[in-house]
């Protein structure tokens, strides 16, 4: 859809005219997928078609010359660059705009939370000094977390209609300038002011100069080991809250979150003098659980006195990353026993993770709420895609904290469960390899079981190419083996043993390049070893002989399964008719691939012709279990066991295998024989003369099976043309 301009930046080659909210929109979609740059961002030089008002390149990388070329052109409305990379400063960005005559005049809202200014870098280039004071239309300026100083705040406090402030974490240390928008500024945000240098007499009289703030934010980050004890700021407070009505008259919310000497008095006095209060910051201030403050229906809370208290706090202070590890741990010791589903809460937990992406204390507490909000049952209720987003943080975490035990293990303990691992979609490959890694290093019995089953559970979901992509790794097969060797060698019969065979007999299911590692790692020893150890666990011999069917499947490696104890041992399963038809179906399969090569065969060849004698024996003796036992990739492994060169006993068990999963799965199964051409081979074994009456009979079975399908398929078509 784009071309390359000479500078490299791309351009639609056609664009209808946007709907202006529509090009807000692709922008901002563009900036959360990752996937705004230099380059894509180009496509927004184009103002007439592509027509920007409320601008977003937040956390995007960058240049100053890009910014210039594509975001000034257009009439903003609003624009977010916090946290851009890629060299762009906030003196860049009021420079650009203040290039254009609509953005000087039309700007309302800007935020460069998290830029540096850095307004030195214009002048070493010769260009000509700008402040905030040339954007005039400005109603809202977010600098927190910038390296905004006192002569900045007072170049700001000259914009004529500005009304909100955030200037949290920055070098500030005199608000002297406020008092010169003490008619337009309603909302002020001074969060973690650690330089502030005003004793509380100058501090209170600014404030009292401040008669139309509406909304005042003096919280402070109760974790900082920085300078300073933040006494002056909390006599502040504690003036403020006890102080008469006539000091902010106008105030409605009120955020004092992390400061450390707010007594329940003074908060009593100040609720009970303020009737208009609509919202408090009690977290991290020992004192929200005041019956003054409770006592307040219309009152919004954030604090750690009940759920809703912090749920506010995780809602209204996602981007500060005290704060929201402060409210999970409260929200982890609330929801220990959770027992109805909160999807609201996951989605605020995860809020946090995303925005927090690098830090361990967050994802430490806020796993081990996804595990509390998700565990047992509690998933089922949640929405799909609340969970799908849930996981991919989960993910993230073990990605980004691959040492940290506890993080490893709240993310292990979350995924473990059926309904996530099998109904909700996620990155699976990325799950499972995270998971095997985990399991390198880690011999807990308990969560070796856990992560074990997960592996399972992903490896049969993956794809035909991330299967593929697995099974090349060694080190997995490796891991998974020694998972079986330590529960065989004291011949343990528990979960985690059946989970590593699922997941090994998974891996190598069609895929050649699993089969040889799992030779080469000496599977075959040890699982002749297994085979015989459990011979009274047909649970496990299942497992054992799906694997090595797996294998009997790839003509490079049948050579490995000639050994004659091996066969004699696999021929006496099939024999035996107090096993399940499972263990001797798989036996079978076995015993139906070597066997369908004589140029392969190096054993004696009476042994051949009893093995052929018994396939055909065995089978006709079975009858079809209920529940399903067996699922297949494709069928191409058993196109050479339907030649008509075959023995009848070759023949004979792949199509009781392809009737079986037929008549269990019709639908999925006979689609399959159609797209994969096996339909032409049985009705070529059906019509030919030598093809005995036992293979006959089921080639037909299935063929009928697939008209049956065929005609119910069509069925619809006709049905929905009538009803035209």
């Amino acid at each position: 859809m784009c071309s390359v301009r000479a500078d490299g930046s791309m351009s639609l080659i056609w664009a209808p005219l946007f709907p202006q909210e529509m090009a807000d929109q692709l922008l901002l979609k563009m900036a959360e997928k990752g996937i705004l740059n230099d380059t894509s961002i180009g496509i927004f030089q184009n103002c007439k078609e592509l027509r920007l008002r409320r601008a977003s390149i937040r956390g995007c990388p960058l240049s100053a010359e890009a910014f210039h070329t594509t975001i000034c052109p257009h009439r903003l409305l609003e624009l977010d660059a916090s946290r851009v990379s890629g060299g762009l400063t906030g003196a860049d960005v009021v420079s650009g705009l203040s290039s254009s005559p609509e953005c000087r005049s039309g700007l309302q809202r800007l935020s460069l939370s998290g830029l540096q200014l850095d307004w030195e870098s214009l002048e070493e280039e010769g260009v000509a000094r700008v402040g905030f004071s040339s954007l005039q239309g400005l109603r809202a300026l977010n600098l927190s977390n910038t390296d905004t100083s006192d002569a900045v705040l007072e170049d700001i406090c000259n914009l004529p209609h500005l009304e909100t402030l955030d200037i949290s974490c920055t070098p500030v240390s005199q608000l002297t300038a406020l008092t010169g928008c003490r008619n337009t500024l309603r909302a002020l945000v001074a969060h973690r002011l650690r330089q502030l240098d005003m004793p509380p007499a100058s501090l209170l009289f600014v404030f009292s100069h401040l008669n139309a703030l509406r909304h005042l934010d003096f919280s402070d980050d109760h974790f900082a080991e920085d300078d300073g004890d933040g006494r002056d700021g909390d006599e502040v407070v504690r003036q403020l809250l006890e102080g008469s009505p006539q000091l902010l008259p106008s105030l409605v919310s009120l955020d004092l979150s992390g400061r450390k000497r707010v007594s329940e008095d003074a908060i009593r006095a100040f609720v009970e003098s303020r009737k208009s209060l609509i919202f408090m910051g009690l977290l991290a201030t020992g004192v929200s659980a005041c019956d003054a403050v409770s006592s307040q229906k219309n009152l919004k809370v954030t604090g750690e006195a009940n759920e809703d208290q912090v749920c506010e706090a995780l809602g209204r202070y996602g981007e500060r990353e005290c704060f929201v590890r402060e409210a999970l741990v409260h929200l982890y010791n609330l929801t220990t026993d959770a027992g109805q589903p909160q999807p609201d809460m996951l989605k605020l937990v995860v809020s946090g993770m995303r925005s927090h992406a690098t830090s361990l204390h967050v994802h430490l507490v806020a796993t081990a709420c996804v595990f509390n909000l998700t565990t047992q049952d509690l998933a089922e209720a949640m929405p799909v895609r609340l969970l799908s987003s849930t996981v991919t943080q989960l993910l993230h975490a073990m990605k980004t904290f691959p040492r940290h035990q506890q993080v490893q293990k709240n993310c292990l303990l979350a995924l473990c469960s059926d309904y996530i691992l099998q109904d909700v979609p996620f990155d699976k490959y990325l799950a499972a390899t995270l998971v095997i890694n985990w399991l390198s290093s880690h011999e807990d019995p308990t969560l070796q079981r856990m992560a074990v089953a997960v592996i399972s559970i992903l490896v049969a979901k993956l794809s035909t190419e991330e299967t593929a992509k697995l099974s090349k790794d060694v080190f997995i097969m490796k891991q998974l083996l020694a998972i079986v060797q330590q529960k065989a060698m004291v011949g343990v019969v528990d979960s985690t043993l059946k989970f590593a065979l699922s997941a090994l007999w998974n891996l190598t299911d069609e895929m050649p390049a699993a089969a040889r590692n799992f030779i080469q790692c000496q599977g075959l020893e040890l699982y002749e070893e297994v085979l015989e150890s459990y011979y009274n666990e047909p649970s496990i011999q299942q497992k054992v002989l799906g694997l090595l069917n797996n294998i009997s499947e790839v003509e490079e490696l049948q050579s490995d399964l000639m050994e004659e104890d091996l066969l004699e041992h696999i021929l006496s399963l099939l024999k035996d008719p107090q096993l399940e038809v499972g263990v001797r179906y798989f036996a079978g399969g076995i015993l139906a691939q070597i066997a369908s090569r004589p140029e392969v065969w190096m054993l004696d060849e009476e042994l051949r012709g009893a093995v052929l004698q018994q396939l055909h024996e065995s089978i006709t003796t079975w009858t079809q279990p209920e529940r399903e036992m067996v699922s297949y990739r494709s069928f191409h492994p058993f196109c050479p066991l339907l030649q008509t060169r075959q023995p009848p006993g070759v023949q004979l068990w792949a199509v009781w295998a392809i009737h079986l999963v037929c008549s269990q799965n019709t639908s999925h199964y006979c689609s399959m024989l159609e797209k994969e051409g096996l339909t032409e081979l049985l009705k070529a074994l059906a019509s030919h003369p030598d093809t005995h009456g036992d293979v006959r009979g089921l080639s037909d079975g299935i063929l009928r099976l697939v008209e049956q399908h065929q005609r119910r398929f069509s069925a619809p078509a006709v049905w929905l043309h009538r009803s035209v």
